[in-house]
């Protein structure tokens, strides 16, 4: 079962924990997804609320399903309900939270906005995305890299494409699991150089090797190619433009060569097919884009039974 160790914390950002939390949190969702019966009532009494500012199929419903699971209960609230920070101030709302319920996530454009209620709050408090992080899809992502290819440490991914929330996460868990992660990028589209190098640092404890580049041959050799949408949710005005500075980074069998035979191909899906990805890629065997869809389930099940105190 789940140790007290990070019961009351919040999950915003991956680099918040340390390299042993994060391996425990991959640890719960090994044991949650072997033995799922053995959680039914784990978090039996307890709520989650669930702000969502931008469209979801899996946060939404692997949250939800999720603590239904876990013997729990899920709020979905939106921002035409009342945005958060507008209709009420963030101090406001995290207030009335934290005397109604037992932890909240919150899918959301602005990161500042996650960090303040957890700030606020003295509930627990969940990234389900932010403009700037992922870290829930990260933890899913690692979840099955370890499932595929084994013990995660030296392992190399390779994300290609725009360097955004998914991958800044990927580097946080990377640096902190020691997983060497290179990130190739059209000219203009490279991450948060800030970030990048919060991670270096961090990543000084695992051995791990974070790596920007435009280069395309910097997939050679990788365990696993990850991709993701060219245009994010409300980047729609920048779509055309977008895909004329991708296209050369369109992962297909060409790039997944370049990559080596032992490959596996990621994303957090939804997928934009003949766009940053082409169907024989996608629905290859060496394809684990479901499998990381399911994993999302039990990844935050762990996250939720950690943090929501779920023995």
């Amino acid at each position: 079962m789940p140790t007290e160790t990070l019961t009351g914390r919040d999950f915003v950002s991956m680099l918040d924990y340390g390299t042993e939390d994060l391996q425990r949190m991959l640890e719960v969702a090994g044991e949650v997804k072997a033995n799922p019966g053995r959680y039914a009532q784990a978090l039996a009494g307890k709520t989650l609320f669930m702000y969502f500012e931008k469209p979801s199929l899996r946060t939404r419903v692997t949250f939800e399903a999720g603590m239904t699971q876990l013997g729990g209960h899920a709020i979905y609230y939106t921002a035409a309900d009342g945005r958060i920070g507008v209709r009420e101030s963030v101090e406001d709302v995290a207030r009335n939270l934290e005397r109604w319920v037992d932890g909240a996530m919150c899918r959301t454009f602005s990161h500042d906005l996650v960090r303040d209620l957890a700030r606020l709050s003295r509930i627990p408090v969940i990234n389900g995305l932010t403009d700037q992080l992922h870290p829930c899809q990260a933890l899913a992502d690692y979840l099955t890299l370890q499932e595929v290819k084994g013990d995660l440490q030296g392992r190399h991914l390779a994300y290609v494409g725009d360097g955004n929330n998914v991958a800044h996460s990927l580097m946080e868990g990377g640096a902190k699991l020691g997983v060497h992660v290179t990130v190739v990028h059209p000219q203009g589209f490279a991450p948060d150089s800030a970030l990048v190098e919060a991670c270096r640092v961090a990543a000084r404890e695992t051995g791990a090797r974070m790596t920007v580049t435009t280069d395309l041959e910097a997939v050679g050799g990788a365990d696993a190619v990850y991709t993701d949408v060219w245009a994010s949710m409300g980047q729609e005005a920048e779509a055309e433009a977008r895909k004329r500075a991708f296209a050369p980074y369109q992962v297909n069998a060409a790039l997944m060569a370049k990559a080596g035979p032992d490959a596996i191909f990621m994303h957090c899906l939804p997928a934009h097919r003949g766009d940053e990805v082409t169907d024989d890629v996608a629905d290859a065997p060496q394809s684990v884009i479901f499998q990381e869809a399911e994993n999302r389930l039990h990844a935050q099940k762990a996250v939720m039974l950690l943090l929501m105190g779920g023995e």
